[in-house]
């Protein structure tokens, strides 16, 4: 499956579909605070198990930071 993954092309071997937690899970994805988009919908967080990403899609990947 190819996908763009924060303006890039991304290729996930031996899948047509996945989770956004799988992608998560695949990307080693860790941080607490994320905002994600699929296609320029937003995926709230309580959705990552069930929001799939497919072949295409234009994926956005956010990590927010706090400081000052």
């Amino acid at each position: 499956m190819v996908i763009t993954l924060n303006n890039r092309e991304e290729i996930i071997e031996n899948k047509s579909e996945l989770t956004i937690q799988e992608l998560l899970d695949y990307k080693a994805f860790s941080f607490k605070m994320l905002v994600i988009k699929v296609n320029g919908t937003l995926i709230p967080r309580d959705k990552y198990e069930n929001a799939t990403v497919k072949e295409g899609d234009n994926v956005t990947i956010l990590h927010l930071m706090s400081g000052g």
